[in-house]
């Protein structure tokens, strides 16, 4: 059997999808955090190369395009969410 990079990057896509929950389960991480939510879109990026330049599956794509804005979408209510923490904190 031979591994591509797409292959490699689908199973560290994977990966770091199924730590990033487990990690969040074990309350090691934080749901809305950055490392989680990071995690969460370069797995999706690594899955979706997986199907882009491998076997390609529309469904597994949707669901990776979905995971991969809400990440972002995560990623972006945080830092504004963080923005706005200190400019109340400013005098």
């Amino acid at each position: 059997m031979t591994f591509y990079w797409h292959d490699w990057a689908g199973y560290i896509g994977v990966l770091l999808v199924l730590l990033a929950f487990y990690l969040l389960q074990a309350h090691k991480l934080h749901g809305n955090g950055l490392i989680y939510q990071l995690m969460n879109v370069l797995g999706a990026v690594g899955v979706m190369l997986s199907l882009l330049f491998g076997s390609f599956n529309w469904p597994a794509f949707i669901m990776q395009l979905a995971w991969l804005l809400i990440g972002i979408f995560g990623m972006a209510r945080g830092a504004q969410r963080r923005r706005e923490a200190r400019q109340a904190r400013l005098p």
